[in-house]
C-alpha cells in the first residue's frame, strides 16, 4: 500500500527523524480533533434544543426533568464512547461474535410476554426498575462489527461463489426478522440497509445484491400493504404533498413549525409550535424546532455540521486499507449515523413517509444517544495510527494471507 500525508511511518522512531514523524501524525490529529469537535458541536446544541423542546403551555417540573435525564443519558454516552474509543481495534474484531450474540438474546427476550415491554401496539423495551433499553439500537453496533469480521474471514479463507454469497447474508437474516417482530420495520430497514452499505463498501458482487433484491422488495412490500397502519403512513405522506388539508397532523405540523420560523428563527425558547402543538417536539420532530427558533441559518448549519463530521470521519479511516476491519466497520458506523440525520431530515421535512426515528445526538437521550455515542468511539478507535496492521489482524487460526488484513 503506497503512503499518503495521512500514513503514519512504520519506521522505528530512531531510524526516522522526529520532525518526519510529526509531520506525518500532524495531519491525523488535526482530523480527529475537529472530528471530536463537530461531534461536540452538535451535542450541545442538542442539549439547548431538548431543554427548549420540552417546554409546554403549562410550565412545570418535566421540563428540568426532561434536561436533567438528557444530561444523564448524555454523560452515560459519553463516558460509553470513551470507554470504546480506548479499544483496541484487535479487541473489538474477537469480541465482536460475543456482542452479536447477546445483542440476539436481548431481541428475543424482548419478544417474550412478560419480559419486553409493551408499548401503543409494539413491545421493542426491556424495563429493570426505572431503567429501559432498546435492543434494537445495539443491533446498530452489533451487526455491522459481526458482519465486518465475517467478510474479512470468507476473504481469507478464499471460500467458493455460493459461500460467498451465503454467510455475509446470514447475520441479518438473523437481526431483522426479530426487529420486525417487535414490530419495527423502519429499524428492520435501516439494519438491513447498514448491512448492504458494508457489503458495498466491501466490494460485494453486485450481482449478488440483484439476488437479495429479487425476494426482499416484493416481501417488503407485501408487509407494508397488509399492515393498515404502514398503509396510513404512506398515505399520509401522499397527502401532504397533493391534498395538505388531509395530510397526517404530525407531517402539517412539522412543515408549520419550519415555516414559522423564516430566514433568521424567533429566536432560541420562543417557539410557539412546541407549546403542545407539535408532536414529540423533543425526541423525533427537534429539527422542526430548530427551525422555528434559528430559522434556516439553524438548520443549515446543522446540516454542515453532519456533512463536516461525514469528511473529517472518512479521512480518519481512509487511512487504512480499503479491505480491513477497521476501514469496513468504521466506515459502516459513521455512514449509519449520517443516514439516520438524513432520514430524521427528511421525515420532518415530509420528503419521506412518516417514520419514528430520532436525530443522533440531538433528540431528547435514551438508548440511541448512548448507542450512537458509543459507535463514534469505535470510529476513533478504528482511527488511530498504530492499529494500521495489528488491528485488522485476524485471529492466527483464521488467515493464512497476511497481505489482505494489513493496512
Amino acid at each position: 500500500m503506497k503512503e499518503t500525508s495521512h500514513t503514519v511511518s512504520q519506521s522505528r522512531p530512531g531510524l526516522s527523524g522526529s520532525g518526519s514523524l510529526q509531520w506525518n501524525v500532524q495531519p491525523v490529529n488535526n482530523d480527529r480533533g475537529f472530528f471530536l469537535a463537530l461531534i461536540g458541536m452538535l451535542l450541545a446544541m442538542g442539549v439547548l434544543m431538548v431543554h427548549s423542546a420540552s417546554m409546554t403551555s403549562h410550565p412545570s417540573q418535566s421540563e428540568q426533568i426532561y434536561l436533567s435525564r438528557h444530561l444523564l443519558f448524555l454523560a452515560c454516552g459519553i463516558a460509553a464512547g470513551i470507554i470504546a474509543s480506548q479499544l483496541p481495534a484487535q479487541f473489538i474484531y474477537r469480541a465482536a461474535p460475543f456482542l452479536f450474540a447477546v445483542v440476539t438474546g436481548l431481541l428475543v427476550l424482548v419478544l417474550i410476554p412478560g419480559i419486553g415491554t409493551h408499548v401503543n401496539g409494539a413491545q421493542r423495551w426491556l424495563r429493570l426498575g426505572t431503567f429501559t433499553m432498546q435492543p434494537a439500537e445495539l443491533a446498530k453496533l452489533a451487526l455491522p462489527l459481526f458482519l465486518a469480521r465475517l467478510v474479512m474471514q470468507v476473504r481469507a479463507r478464499e471460500t467458493g461463489w455460493w459461500t460467498g454469497f451465503l454467510l455475509p447474508c446470514l447475520p441479518a437474516a438473523v437481526m431483522v426478522p426479530l426487529v420486525m417482530r417487535q414490530p419495527d420495520l423502519g429499524t428492520a430497514l435501516f439494519l438491513a440497509a447498514g448491512s448492504g452499505i458494508l457489503l458495498f463498501v466491501a466490494r460485494w458482487p453486485l450481482r449478488n445484491f440483484a439476488l437479495i433484491a429479487a425476494p426482499t422488495i416484493p416481501a417488503i412490500a407485501y408487509l407494508v400493504i397488509h399492515r393498515p397502519y404502514q398503509m396510513q403512513r404512506i398515505s399520509g405522506f401522499v397527502a401532504a404533498w397533493t391534498d395538505p388539508s388531509s395530510a397526517p397532523y404530525q407531517l402539517k405540523q412539522s412543515l408549520m413549525t419550519l415555516g414559522a420560523g423564516g430566514g433568521q428563527g424567533v429566536g432560541l425558547g420562543k417557539g410557539w409550535q412546541k407549546l403542545s402543538f407539535l408532536p414529540e417536539a423533543n425526541t423525533d420532530f427537534v429539527f422542526a424546532v430548530i427551525g422555528e427558533e434559528l430559522g434556516l441559518i439553524g438548520t443549515f448549519s446543522v446540516v454542515a455540521l453532519w456533512i463536516g463530521v461525514y469528511i473529517f470521519g472518512i479521512r480518519l479511516l481512509a487511512r487504512h486499507d480499503k479491505n480491513s476491519f477497521a476501514f469496513l466497520a468504521g466506515t459502516t458506523l459513521l455512514t449509519q449515523i449520517i443516514l439516520q440525520a438524513a432520514i430524521n431530515v427528511a421525515v420532518v421535512t415530509a420528503m419521506v413517509p412518516p417514520k419514528g426515528i430520532p436525530h443522533p445526538l440531538m433528540s431528547y437521550g435514551g438508548s440511541n444517544l448512548v448507542t450512537t455515542l458509543m459507535a463514534i468511539g469505535l470510529i476513533v478507535s478504528f482511527s488511530r495510527a498504530t492499529e494500521s496492521v495489528e488491528a485488522t489482524a485476524v485471529d492466527d487460526s483464521d488467515v493464512e494471507t497476511p497481505q489482505s488484513l494489513a493496512a
